[in-house]
């Protein structure tokens, strides 16, 4: 019986192309884009391998500025000065890492020139972030202390300065200074671990960028356990208020969170200034939009299912005149529902996969590295099944219990 269930569907499917080629594409556009949005989400705020410890840690990027008699309101950046006098003296922190944003450099290389990344940072930096280290070391505090010309380098960076050739002990002129690479790591695009050239950030050429509560740095902040994270943020926030301004005449409040990367994201996004930086409004926005972008093509392939079995009242009409129940009717229309969105979800599931292999190469997000989210596949195609199955028993039983000839003549 459930083989001729399969025939008949198969047949059905070849009979009427155009509405199987319409359903299939319903089905295989929205599993892939649902697939491919929910990988690039999932890499993004919920990282793993050198990322892997941001349960222990939060992460800080701006600061926001007021007067308590004045207006005027400044959100910027961190300054080297604000972490090494505020943050770093925080007792629930285990290490507290300052590291510049990555910055464009020209690097001189015997004839070439290119243009790549430079990131200066701490020797905590290394410690909270988990770098797979390919040959050498990275750099420790005595080198950070002692200010020395030494670099890391990602694993395509070395490649393309040093092709061919041991990486170890090379120098290279970067933005007019001379480094020696003393390590390679492996290539990563996660927002805090990404660059092409990491060095001291004591090596810079002037003084200056210790003297600012401004600047271009970030801050991340490791508990000592995950468990002492939510005191972490409280201390964080509280030490805000022990901030002095170089000029309280036009500044003398301070305000700033310990973030984990999802709020750092909404709270630039939004705005927010409360505890969680708007996360959950964000988190809603996103499950909303992917709600709807699922409904529309649901209910077109409801409109389409609809219109398919009333098309067929005719063969209904016959296979009711010969003996069919209404049970075997609907099994058979349900049936051939659940196999279409089975055949369009395998589908979604090869080109989702070639879409995401595509981007890793493409090179427009450079160092990206993403999976399929196997359990995000297996809910979209679930609601891809039930709107499948909902669309189709209500017809179907509809069809299933008229007369045999009202369904040939086609009155229903």
């Amino acid at each position: 019986m459930f083989r001729n269930y399969l025939l008949t569907a198969w047949k059905v499917f070849m009979r009427r192309k155009l509405f199987t080629a319409i359903n299939l594409l319903c089905i295989v556009l929205t599993l892939v884009v649902l697939m491919v949005v929910t990988a690039l989400l999932q890499n993004t705020f919920y990282p793993t391998g050198v990322e892997g410890k941001s349960q222990r840690y939060v992460q800080m990027l701006m600061m926001q500025s007021t007067h308590t008699d004045k207006g005027g309101r400044r959100t910027g950046t961190l300054g080297y000065k604000l972490i090494d006098q505020y943050l770093k003296p925080l007792k629930h922190a285990e290490l507290v890492s300052a590291s510049s944003f990555p910055m464009s450099v020209s690097v001189y290389q015997k004839d070439q020139v290119s243009s790549l990344m430079i990131r200066h940072t701490d020797a905590e930096y290394w410690r909270i972030l988990d770098f797979t280290v390919l040959a050498g070391r990275v750099f420790n505090v005595d080198d950070v202390v002692h200010g020395r010309m030494v670099a890391v380098l990602n694993q395509s960076t070395a490649r393309k300065l040093f092709p061919g050739e041991s990486y170890l002990g090379q120098k290279f002129s970067a933005g007019g200074q001379i480094f020696t690479v003393i390590g390679v790591v492996q290539d990563e695009m996660h927002l805090n671990a990404f660059s092409d050239i990491w060095v001291p950030v004591t090596s810079q050429p002037s003084t200056d960028y210790r003297k600012t509560l401004f600047g271009g740095y970030t801050a991340i902040i490791m508990a000592r356990s995950a468990d002492e994270l939510p005191a972490l943020k409280k201390e964080i926030m509280q030490a805000a208020a022990s901030v002095q301004f170089d000029d309280p005449n036009v500044f003398n409040t301070a305000k700033f969170w310990g973030d984990s990367k999802l709020q750092v994201f909404a709270r630039s996004l939004l705005g927010d200034q409360s505890e969680d930086g708007g996360a959950p409004k964000l988190v809603a926005s996103i499950v909303v939009l992917m709600v709807l972008f699922m409904t529309l093509p649901a209910l077109n392939l409801i409109n389409l299912n609809v219109g398919r079995i009333m098309e067929r009242s005719s063969e209904i009409g016959v296979r009711k005149a010969f003996g069919a129940t209404s049970r075997q009717l609907v099994a058979q229309l349900v049936l051939e529902n659940v196999l279409l969105c089975l055949i369009g979800g395998a589908i979604g599931l090869v080109l989702a996969a070639g879409v995401l292999w595509w981007l890793e190469g493409s090179g427009l997000i450079p160092y990206l590295q993403v999976h399929l989210n196997l359990p995000v596949f297996g809910y979209g195609l679930l609601i891809t099944l039930v709107f499948g199955v909902l669309s189709g028993v209500i017809p179907a039983w509809k069809m299933s219990r008229l007369a045999p000839v009202h369904a040939l003549k086609g009155t229903a």
